[in-house]
């Protein structure tokens, strides 16, 4: 796996020289992945998550799609659909955009909530169903759905139960002042790459999630991340706590944080670090939070500042 290894770091390497500015958030990005999640991005437009999801795309060397949602995407956009060809008198598969390695879902709340529903269903079983045909995603696979925030106009707001499916929720936000000027800089000389070469391949990539599923999680982290969650369900201006399955994707995904830091078992500090990305989009304030304009983020900070770290 050495020499896997040195091209996950090559892939990191090349990420952060395409992205500039970003390697929190491409780091992220590639937890999710090894850990056979999928991520939401939520920024405003122009700070680059279409970008992002495609530069990821092409250094991972797997096929790529991408969805642009509006009012009018139907579910077969998604999924695909049967066609009637007139020349064998049959009816033949049309695949969906959902068919690829990576799939872009760009502006997922822009479309109503039964292509939504398409789009999530598909990620949870890893696979999608077409009639009475059922047709197995390629893997590895991952969707990068982007989204504006809620306020900005034409936009559905995804329910918790569908959000739930993302393992992260990231905001990109604006770079800093010269990150900003050596974009502009590279755009103008043309020196930015949009479409990098592959780094990795299939077999690579699964290989790597092999490698992932073998860190481990003692005990003692365990439970300290099942006080974090507990804690979320008992706080006050909380009407919605974590979910079992968002203790389970805070637990992939801190093995996988371990894995990128070299190790081969979790500490609390991979748990702390992803507390956020990974449960502000399970949990919902209540009115009276919102009413005094409570912080999800900061509630968070303060429910793992709560618990008691455990001795490693």
């Amino acid at each position: 796996m050495n020499q896997a290894n040195e091209k996950l770091r090559l892939f990191r390497e090349r990420m952060n020289a395409c992205f500039i500015g970003k390697s929190e958030v491409t780091d992220r990005i590639l937890c999710c992945f090894l850990a056979g999640g999928h991520v939401l991005l939520e920024d405003v437009p122009g700070v680059g998550k279409t970008t992002l999801a495609s530069m990821f795309a092409s250094l991972s060397g797997l096929s790529f799609g991408r969805i642009q949602f509006t009012p009018d995407t139907m579910p077969t956009d998604v999924t695909g659909l049967f066609v009637y060809d007139h020349r064998t008198g049959r009816f033949t598969y049309r695949e969906g955009g959902i068919m690829k390695h990576i799939v872009l879902a760009d502006e997922l709340n822009r479309t109503a909530p039964k292509t939504q529903a398409a789009l999530l269903e598909a990620m949870a079983e890893g696979k999608v169903s077409v009639d009475t045909e059922v047709f197995a995603l390629p893997q590895p696979f991952m969707v990068i759905a982007t989204q504006n925030p809620l306020g900005f106009t034409g936009t559905y707001p995804l329910p918790e139960a569908q959000l739930d499916r993302f393992m992260m929720r990231l905001s990109i936000g604006y770079p800093a002042g010269e990150a900003e000027l050596e974009i502009a800089r590279k755009h103008m000389n043309g020196s930015l790459e949009m479409q990098p070469d592959p780094v990795l391949s299939a077999d690579e990539l699964m290989a790597l999630r092999d490698e992932v599923k073998k860190v481990t999680c003692k005990d003692t982290v365990l439970s300290y991340i099942r006080q974090i969650v507990e804690e979320t369900r008992k706080d006050p201006d909380l009407a919605l706590g974590v979910s079992t399955r968002g203790m389970i994707q805070l637990t992939l995904a801190s093995r996988a944080r371990a894995f990128l830091n070299g190790r081969d078992y979790v500490t609390p500090d991979d748990v702390k670090d992803l507390v956020l990305p990974v449960f502000s989009h399970r949990v919902a304030l209540t009115t009276e939070g919102k009413l005094q304009q409570k912080d999800v983020g900061s509630l968070l900070r303060s429910i793992v500042l709560k618990v008691k770290v455990p001795m490693e």
